[in-house]
């Protein structure tokens, strides 16, 4: 037994060659930093291969953010457009807002129709209200864009209501308010450009506007504070007559003057922001003195034509 043990002994062997198989001879893969197989490297790639790598990853998650938010804006779209048909479905018609027109002049002891609107108490009112009023179909997408923005980001009210939208408060919801309402002027407004042309909602609007001092409509407001008829407007009292909408007992000339003047100021740079006047006109037309007569509306005269 013991020379076959002597023999084994001494037997040649063929040593495993040095490397990570012993575990005593090198570090095995993953126990150092940097660790390659000997011999060649990994290959490293032709030169910028990586920026290209990651220039294609950059490019594809941009399109696939670009493909995601297509997909929401149209969806926000559908949404809208549903929306819409749904108002429409849900809203009255329009085809007595005339006659709803004559009876709140009727009520308050306005004529009906009143004088036809002025060139310049309806580019005043259009410029401060509704600068797109001869372009929207009864609705601003961008001034809702910007009040359904405004409210998300904690801001005041925006503003956002058509001309169509103000008059169809007037005519159907006054005295309502809350989103609903908003709404149902939404499709009233769409409603109400649908059926009439621009210069009969201009002259609706212009009939049933409150101004301030108990004048209802352009004809009682343009006699009662200036003494003559809307047709003979200049430029100041057109542009002040065109801010009162928004605020008339506010911003009543005859008991709160400064106010008014404000407004008035505000108008005309709108007119200038809308091309109807110059910096320079505008700032001449506010220098000149407004006469107020603050007179019933029975008080007011024609002057003869020069």
């Amino acid at each position: 037994m013991a020379g076959h043990g002597s023999s084994w002994d001494s037997a040649p062997t063929s040593p495993l060659p040095a490397g990570p198989y012993l575990g005593d001879t090198g570090p095995a893969p993953g126990d150092q930093a940097g660790w390659a197989p000997p011999g060649d490297q990994w290959p490293a790639g032709p030169p910028g291969a990586g920026a290209r790598y990651r220039g294609r990853g950059r490019a594809g998650r941009r399109h696939r953010w670009l493909a995601r938010t297509a997909v929401v804006i149209l969806g926000l779209i559908l949404l809208g457009a549903l929306a819409l048909g749904g108002l429409l479905l849900v809203t009255p018609s329009v085809g007595d807002a005339p006659a709803r027109a004559q009876a709140l002049d009727r009520q308050y002891g306005a004529a009906y129709p009143g004088p036809a609107v002025p060139a310049r108490f309806a580019a005043s009112l259009v410029s401060t209200e509704d600068h797109r009023f001869y372009s929207e179909p009864g609705i601003d997408v961008f001034a809702i864009g910007r009040l359904i923005t405004g409210r998300i980001a904690g801001r005041p009210d925006q503003g956002g209501a058509t001309l169509y939208q103000q008059l169809a408060k007037m005519l159907y919801t006054p005295g309502r308010s809350g989103i609903a309402t908003q709404a149902e002027q939404v499709g009233l407004g769409i409603k109400l450009d649908l059926a009439y042309p621009k210069w009969q909602i201009l002259q609706m609007y212009a009939d049933v506007a409150y101004f301030g001092h108990n004048y209802y409509g352009l004809g009682a407001a343009s006699c009662g504070y200036f003494g003559v008829t809307p047709a003979r407007l200049s430029w100041p009292e057109a542009a002040m007559l065109a801010g009162l909408v928004q605020a008339p007992t506010a911003d009543d000339p005859i008991a709160h003057f400064a106010a008014a003047r404000a407004r008035e100021s505000h108008v005309l740079g709108r007119l200038v922001a809308t091309g109807h006047l110059s910096q320079a006109q505008a700032v001449s037309l506010y220098r000149q003195p407004l006469e107020l007569v603050g007179g019933p509306p029975r008080a007011c005269t024609v002057p003869s034509t020069p």
